[in-house]
């Protein structure tokens, strides 16, 4: 059959997001699994947004071991990361991917997000500089976008970018003790 022919309707199938994931990575995925602490791991999603679940199960067993509110916001930031990646970047296309990598800190994690780069490249290229800045009026109840920078830059301890838009990376830092964070004002 030549290669040009057109690919035959297949049926549809549910497969559990577990089985994609190869057997020495999925304690990546377990909270609970009992594996020594890491310094480094990192894991490369696809383009779709169904692999969120399995993109929040992997930030929550990278924030394992600490207390529920700690590893909610650590999910809740990482999951905006991940979403932007997937939205705003060839990272979302048609074969796209995106890399999480967390580094256990003695004071906290420290996430980045390594994406493909900014859709439109004919207007920019690898080395051009741009760096995000969150939008402030992002937390406003009305707002309508840029409430995911927004929220990492309000709960995060510290944050920023590479500036590329060629192969963008967004990093927070999440200190341990939230005790000063904005997660705690009950404003």
């Amino acid at each position: 059959m030549p290669a040009s022919a057109p690919m035959p309707v297949l049926p549809e199938i549910t497969v559990s997001l577990s089985e994609l994931v190869p057997p020495r990575c999925r304690h990546y995925f377990n909270h609970r699994s009992g594996r020594p602490h890491y310094r480094t791991r990192r894991y490369d999603f696809g383009s779709s947004p169904q692999y969120m679940p399995l993109v929040r199960a992997f930030l929550n067993a990278c924030a394992a071991g600490q207390d529920e509110d700690y590893r909610f916001v650590f999910t809740l930031l990482g999951s905006e990361l991940a979403n932007n990646a997937v939205h705003h970047s060839k990272s979302g296309e048609r074969f796209g991917f995106y890399t999480l990598r967390c580094v256990r800190r003695r004071d906290g994690l420290h996430l980045t997000c390594r994406d493909e780069g900014a859709k439109r490249t004919h207007t920019r290229g690898k080395t051009d500089s741009h760096y995000l800045t969150a939008d402030p009026a992002g937390l406003d109840l009305d707002a309508e976008s840029g409430r995911g920078l927004a929220l990492v830059d309000a709960l995060a301890t510290d944050w920023g970018d590479n500036g590329f838009t060629g192969h963008r990376q967004v990093w927070f830092f999440l200190a341990y003790d939230l005790t000063g964070s904005r997660w705690n004002d009950p404003r």
